[in-house]
């Protein structure tokens, strides 16, 4: 089984290629972000109550869930606690995905793709047999990122200006995707890639 990384910052397609990848080419994806929602839902969890540690009992809404708007204006505003938030993430999520990579590799997958933004933060790479970053223009993100989660473009720019700039994703990548264009366009580079993988 091949395990692929996919990269890359906010609205550049990432979960759109994951789409492809396991509609057309029979790939497990195994998504960060939806494991960290996973595990932080859990109440139970180290790290749901680190988080709570980290932000307080007022990052709480009243069923004792995290409220992540509120989480998420105070880490766009504060780099200290975004980085002491990445951190939890690595220590929890990524021993999660190892954990469920590891049952996948007992099955008969051929491909196998973790979605993962901070993937070179989490040191993950070294896990992939290849790594896609997948790019695309700063005016083409923010339109996608107010599509996908209903905000103004000052707030998606403004979640733009914390992450990395596209360079930062393409240094150790495998492959690259420039992502402004049509989803078939996609899908032809995606499939460029599979056949040379």
């Amino acid at each position: 089984m091949k395990v692929i990384g996919i990269t890359g910052p906010s609205g550049s397609g990432k979960t759109t290629l994951s789409k492809i990848l396991t509609d057309k080419y029979n790939t497990i994806i195994i998504d960060a972000d939806a494991e960290a929602k996973k595990l932080s839902n859990d109440t139970s969890t180290e790290y749901y109550k680190e988080i709570v540690n980290l932000f307080g009992k007022e990052s709480l809404k009243e069923n004792n869930q995290l409220n992540r708007k509120k989480i998420a204006t105070i880490i766009y505003n504060n780099k200290e606690k975004k980085e002491a938030l990445d951190k939890l993430t690595f220590k929890y999520v990524v021993d999660e995905i190892n954990k469920q990579i590891e049952n996948y590799k007992k099955e008969n997958y051929k491909y196998l793709a973790i979605d993962v933004p901070l993937l070179y933060e989490a040191k993950m790479e070294g896990i992939c047999n290849y790594v896609i970053a997948v790019i695309a223009d700063d005016n083409e993100k923010i339109e996608r990122i107010c599509k996908r989660d209903n905000i103004t473009k000052e707030l998606a720019q403004k979640r733009l200006e914390i992450q990395n700039k596209n360079e930062f994703y393409t240094q150790k990548a495998n492959f690259i995707i420039h992502n402004n264009s049509s989803i078939k366009d996609l899908e032809n580079s995606i499939e460029e890639i599979i056949n040379k993988i």
